[in-house]
């Protein structure tokens, strides 16, 4: 009897991620400019092949992961991904160049949002949308300890992310020097901080939103102008990232 083929499963999504899968597929993409998260190769895989597209990955800032070959075969479906996936992102990355560039075009001085460590992309999607709604010239994120452009992200922000430019940038600690190089006055969001309706937001300007649990990391914190906090009246202590950053937002568009 004969014996119909075993039918491959799809491809999976990670995050809502475009896989691309193989070599070929992946040099392509690379070739071609694709906004990417993230290379995943095989634990141990460094053959001739795979040596120049680790290289051109970690030469354009792209995170390079070492994974299980199990992991691999289980999120292609079990296509022959010969030992290398990429995870493409759901929006194209810009630089911080760009985003001031963007102040510039519109007359207005710089005013940025830095997230430090917001690993959860609901959040994340969620700042990208009161940024944009606020008025920003665009946001930052770190490319370690951070979510990515992924279509979760996307689509928490309710389209905000066809809009407003993100950067992703190696050195965060430099990017905040940078920006005081360039005029900007950088605050981080702390609950020790002063309290952000005595605090004159007008002027460039990049708040420093801190991640889950953790907040704004020490070296950051040092490096900032100020810190700014937000007053509470209840028994809790703390907000949502998400939820603090829409109030220093807008409570610096109102400056502004």
């Amino acid at each position: 009897m004969d014996r119909k083929p075993t039918e491959k499963k799809a491809p999976e999504k990670t995050d809502a991620q475009e896989l691309i899968i193989g070599r070929n597929a992946v040099r392509e993409a690379l070739k071609a400019g694709r906004p990417v998260n993230t290379l995943l190769v095989k634990k141990g895989e460094r053959t001739g092949a795979l040596l120049p597209i680790i290289a051109e990955c970690r030469d354009r800032g792209i995170p390079v992961k070492e994974v299980d070959a199990k992991k691999l075969d289980y999120m292609c479906g079990h296509q022959n991904h010969q030992g290398v996936l990429m995870l493409a992102a759901a929006g194209e990355y810009s630089t911080v160049e760009e985003i001031l560039a963007e102040a510039e075009a519109r007359g207005e001085a710089p005013f940025i949002v830095i997230c430090d460590g917001i690993e959860d992309p609901h959040n994340l999607g969620a700042i990208i949308r009161s940024a944009e709604a606020g008025g920003a010239h665009g946001l930052i994120i770190p490319e370690r300890r951070s979510a990515s452009l992924s279509g979760i992200v996307g689509k928490t922000s309710a389209g905000a992310l066809e809009y407003l430019k993100v950067a992703r940038v190696k050195n965060l600690n430099n990017t905040v020097k940078d920006l005081q190089a360039r005029g900007v006055w950088v605050y981080a969001a702390d609950m020790d901080g002063k309290p952000y309706q005595q605090a004159d937001l007008s002027g460039p300007i990049a708040l420093v939103i801190g991640g889950e649990g953790a907040g704004v990391s020490r070296l950051t914190k040092e490096l900032c102008d100020g810190s700014l906090s937000i007053p509470m009246k209840g028994k809790i202590n703390s907000l949502n990232a998400s939820v603090a950053a829409a109030i220093l937002i807008f409570k610096t568009a109102e400056n502004r």
